[in-house]
């Protein structure tokens, strides 16, 4: 399995209580999504300890500094540790490993969501699907134009993808991709309203198969 699953409750301590939920789906091997699925959290939380979130755009560029922070930790740098996993180079420098990523940090008064690929956030309000996400894919209008403004191309090979190879324009590592395939996330934060019942954070083989509006969240 390429994929990783992270369940965090109270994973900040504080005033308030905050939990943390991610799946991360990789590609090339597992091990960019078991960094992320071992460290995002607490570069999360690192980043809320020394910031003062109380204003959403605040809350926005926590989550993009996270987004960051775990994309640096995969770049060229110290030399990898010994193999330990079927791709042999058992970092996430390994140029052709990646992971998409889906994040949410549910507080008291908000929800906040990042992600980076194609994994998606549902929240089910009052019965109701409510998107909290959207799809990273190469053929998606503004997702095509910043590719080809870099100099990139979208070939249709099994569906759209980044130079024929990569099925979503955004994810953490694939280093060989760069700058077509970014990690910077795009961020939702809603307040919690009466009415919400469940967060749904699900792969792309969920979505693949099953109609937003046909998942039951309950």
């Amino acid at each position: 399995m390429e994929d990783a699953v992270s369940v965090r409750p109270d994973f900040v301590r504080g005033d308030h209580r905050y939990h943390f939920f991610g799946v991360y789906v990789g590609h090339g091997c597992s091990h960019v999504a078991e960094s992320c699925r071992n460290r995002m959290h607490e570069v999360v939380a690192e980043e809320i300890s020394t910031s003062r979130p109380g204003l959403d755009r605040e809350r926005c560029a926590i989550m993009e500094r996270s987004f960051a922070l775990m994309e640096a930790a995969g770049r060229p740098g110290d030399p990898p540790p010994a193999p330990t996993c079927r791709c042999e180079l058992q970092t996430p420098r390994c140029d052709h490993v990646g992971s998409t990523a889906v994040v949410a940090v549910v507080g008291p008064d908000r929800i906040v969501v990042a992600s980076c690929g194609d994994s998606r956030a549902v929240l089910s309000h009052d019965g109701a699907p409510v998107p909290l996400s959207t799809d990273h894919k190469p053929d998606r209008p503004d997702e095509l134009w910043r590719i080809e403004a870099a100099g990139g191309r979208v070939i249709y090979w099994d569906g759209a993808r980044v130079l024929g190879v990569l099925a979503t324009s955004r994810a953490i590592g694939d280093n060989h991709l760069k700058p077509y395939v970014i990690s910077e996330p795009e961020v939702t934060v809603r307040k919690r309203k009466e009415g919400d019942e469940c967060l749904l954070l699900a792969s792309d083989g969920l979505w693949a198969v099953r109609r937003q509006a046909d998942v039951p969240v309950e």
